[in-house]
């Protein structure tokens, strides 16, 4: 975000330190573009990996690349210079769009989580369709402007005789700035972040702590580790965001409760410091997806596959083809009662021809086994 207001240019640093920064930022940049793009091409272009929690990534991809993008070096060369060089126009636009994408991101994990929390919990209710999908992010991102606007709307340039500003001007008094930034941490980092928490947790202690006992069936289990891999990656991302903004949303509540800070002399290196670690939050998130699934891992492979010590193994090539289900088909797990009585159903589409006769075919089959008084699973094909 740009100034609230304007301020006399009381910090120059050495080109050394300035060289320092901008490497430091550069690499962040870096990795954040060629990782998150990445991303993008692996969901966009293999149809495997087109999911309801994947097209989530997709936007949390997104919205990384544009943080990083149109926020990060301007965000950069402004604090490091303290003077406006990208126009008026820009000025507006840098408080509105890169903003909206980091609300965006968060909304984008919550959106994840939730849709967890209704995989593993209710699994037999409706999933979200791809059109569906595509309204939620719809509305993330109309939330996210709304949100994001009033900073463009009163965003203004501020011809001084050495320098130009760009800062916002609100209009009633000075303590409006401090009002907004509590507004927007309460709404878009605590709030989110006590919901994910709530869901995982539940999504945890199921998948963790509901496991059947006594012998199972290596789909069950197969299905069961898919499941832990996907939420344990997922909070892992979530723990990362959230510890990169922790300082930031630190440092604008406390300055803004005292404002003789803004006249410390190492403020300058404070600020960025904590918004290096914020913008950095856009870099992590491609190498958590390669290092935890194995699909994203493949389609890494791919997109980098020009570097001289990247192997592609044959493995990597079928992590990656189309074997999904079709599309009217179901694959669930579920836990239906406190007596662990597990389901796993398996069910083709009906316009795909319904057999009356069970026993007229061995593509269909109900076996069922008693593991104890209190469970049972039964694998159902139809």
């Amino acid at each position: 975000m740009a100034s609230d207001q304007p301020s006399a240019n009381q910090f120059v640093q050495p080109a050394w330190r300035v060289a320092l920064w901008s490497l430091a930022y550069s690499a962040a940049l870096a990795v954040a573009l060629l990782g998150n793009v990445a991303v993008i091409w692996i969901i966009v272009a293999h149809k495997r990996m087109r999911t309801v929690t994947n097209y989530f990534l997709l936007n949390l991809a997104f919205s990384d690349v544009s943080v990083a993008a149109f926020n990060a070096p301007v965000n950069f060369i402004y604090a490091v210079h303290g003077e406006w060089y990208f126009g008026e126009v820009y000025c507006s636009f840098h408080n509105l769009f890169p903003v909206a994408a980091v609300f965006a991101s968060i909304c984008s994990m919550t959106a994840i989580s939730i849709d967890r929390y209704m995989a593993i919990i209710h699994p037999l209710k409706p999933r979200l369709s791809a059109k569906a999908t595509t309204g939620v992010i719809a509305c993330i991102w109309s939330l996210a402007v709304v949100m994001a606007f009033p900073l463009c709307y009163f965003s203004t340039t501020q011809t001084l005789p050495r320098r130009t500003l760009c800062y916002v001007a609100w209009p009633r008094m000075a303590n409006d700035s401090f009002v907004y930034h509590i507004v927007v941490t309460v709404l878009v980092y605590v709030l989110p972040l006590l919901v994910m928490g709530v869901t995982y947790t539940i999504v945890g202690m199921t998948l963790w702590g509901g496991e059947i006992p006594g012998d199972s069936s290596d789909k069950y289990h197969g299905q069961l580790r898919a499941k832990r891999k996907v939420v344990k990656m997922m909070i892992i991302v979530v723990v990362t965001f959230a510890l990169c903004w922790l300082p930031y949303h630190v440092y604008f509540l406390v300055t803004g409760l005292n404002k003789q800070l803004s006249r410390w002399k190492y403020i300058q290196q404070v600020y960025l410091s904590v918004m290096w670690l914020a913008m950095s939050s856009t870099m992590y998130n491609p190498i958590i997806y390669c290092c935890l699934n194995s699909r994203f891992r493949a389609g890494f492979k791919r997109a980098f596959c020009c570097c001289p010590f990247v192997r592609i193994s044959s493995y990597d090539e079928l992590e990656l083809r189309n074997t999904r289900l079709g599309p009217g088909q179901q694959s669930s797990m579920c836990t239906l009662s406190r007596l662990n009585t597990t389901i796993l159903i398996y069910q083709q589409p009906f316009n795909a021809g319904l057999m009356t006769d069970l026993q007229a075919t061995n593509k269909s089959y109900i076996t069922v086994r008693w593991l104890n008084l209190k469970t049972y699973i039964c694998y159902l094909k139809m």
